[in-house]
């Protein structure tokens, strides 16, 4: 048996583990580029979940900072997420306003009546329209819009105390000055 026939499988070997290990270090799989960051938040017009007589569109997001946070009651990650939203909204000022994304209604309401509800409002999305126009993979999704409803910052997946504290609050007190 030759040399080359024992190095020539290590070193392929070698080279595959390489690139898998580059492959799953490539940064933040919860940081997905988005092309709406710095662009007005998309039109929509969309139901209330709580009286979906009422319709609101994107004027409804205008004149304050907001965090537009897409979740549903199927999601895991929402439960995850649900009480450090809770806290955001009880400590801060930043207004919330969810988007009940492919959900049942009932369940959504139930959801909110069960474990508290930190929005000012939500939009009931169940074709999934809004989430479409926002690129959205999944919930749960959150977007930071400045007074004027242009997208600031996006965050796929849970917002945690680290999430709130290092990524969301900076960005929210450079917007407001």
């Amino acid at each position: 048996m030759s040399r080359a026939s024992f190095f020539v499988p290590l070193g392929i070997f070698v080279l595959i583990v390489g690139i898998g290990y580059a492959g799953f270090h490539l940064g933040d799989r919860q940081v997905l580029p988005s092309p709406l960051i710095g662009k007005p938040f998309p039109e929509f017009q969309a139901p209330l979940l709580k009286q979906p007589e009422q319709v609101r569109n994107r004027e409804s997001l205008l004149g304050r900072p907001v965090l537009v946070n897409v979740w549903a009651t199927w999601c895991p990650t929402c439960k995850a997420e649900h009480e450090m939203l809770l806290r955001i909204q009880q400590e801060s000022s930043l207004e919330i306003v969810g988007v009940n994304y492919k959900d049942d209604r009932d369940s959504a309401l139930r959801w909110l009546a069960l474990y508290g509800d930190p929005y000012s409002f939500n939009l009931y999305d169940g074709d999934g329209q809004i989430g479409i126009e926002l690129g959205v993979y999944g919930a749960p999704e959150s977007f930071l819009l400045n007074a004027e409803g242009e997208i600031v910052y996006k965050r796929v997946g849970e917002v945690n105390e680290r999430i709130w504290r290092e990524e969301i609050l900076p960005r929210l007190q450079e917007i407001r000055g």
